[in-house]
């Protein structure tokens, strides 16, 4: 039996002495959300205390991984950032000359990520793309992981995106895609209380919580789960369904 992939040592210390307070100070003038040097640090912290079932979400990729990956095959973690779901396809993957891309727009997140790869004592290739993910030249996938990355793109361009990636992929392929959700009516906010009291519980002040919501305004755009199971089965899913969720962030699995 494999052993689901844990994050190496070193990015384990790095989350603990790297502890995300970039919204714990009042800022007058508040940036928009961005992925460079200062999240590049906190980021493994960052989203563990900000993402319900995010250590849940990562070792389930190793497991959807292991069992979709085809022999000569490419295996894409889209917006890859530091590596962890790049990293739990590399040690789910079982079958016979694979290797795994990771694609990022952002040189900070990517140029940390090369260290965790260069870290990792799996032997499976990676190669890591500093990139934009709408036009990159796809071919022979066998996995796609879109780990809350399609939130941040276009929505007038996320159709477009599904689709390439389904014309790339293998007959039996496999794409995982974890967003942020919206609901209709009352339930929007019983959810987003949740996720407000998850952050609470996990040392988040209501100036890091506030500051933070305000900052990724008009830079994470969510959907409801039907509009991305809607959008899958658009593209020519033959199956899509929703695998995950904790509070207002779920995770989808759709195949070809």
């Amino acid at each position: 039996m494999h052993g689901f992939y844990r994050l190496p040592i070193a990015h384990q210390t790095r989350v603990t002495m790297s502890r995300d307070r970039i919204y714990a100070q009042d800022h007058q003038a508040l940036d928009a959300f961005a992925f460079d040097e200062a999240v590049a640090r906190v980021f493994p912290d960052m989203i563990k205390r900000s993402v319900p079932g995010y250590t849940t979400i990562i070792p389930m990729i190793g497991v959807i991984s292991e069992h979709y990956a085809q022999d000569n095959s490419l295996l894409y973690d889209l917006g890859c950032s530091l590596g962890a779901s790049l990293l739990a396809m590399r040690h789910g993957v079982k079958a016979n000359n694979c290797k795994v891309v990771g694609i990022d727009n952002a040189a900070a997140m990517l140029e940390q990520c090369q260290t965790y790869v260069d870290e990792d004592a799996n032997t499976v290739p990676v190669e890591l793309h500093h990139g934009d993910i709408t036009n990159f030249p796809y071919e022979k996938a066998s996995v796609v992981t879109l780990n809350f990355t399609l939130q941040f793109i276009d929505p007038d361009k996320r159709q477009s995106l599904i689709q390439t990636l389904f014309d790339a992929m293998l007959p039996g392929g496999a794409l995982i895609l974890s967003e942020k959700i919206c609901f209709e009516g009352g339930e929007q906010s019983l959810q987003e209380q949740l996720h407000w009291d998850f952050k609470r519980a996990n040392g988040y002040s209501e100036l890091e919580i506030s500051q933070k919501r305000s900052a990724l305004e008009n830079v994470l755009l969510p959907e409801t789960a039907q509009d991305h199971i809607d959008r899958l089965k658009l593209a020519g899913f033959s199956q899509a369904s929703q695998w995950y969720q904790c509070f207002n962030f779920s995770s989808f699995i759709a195949i070809k």
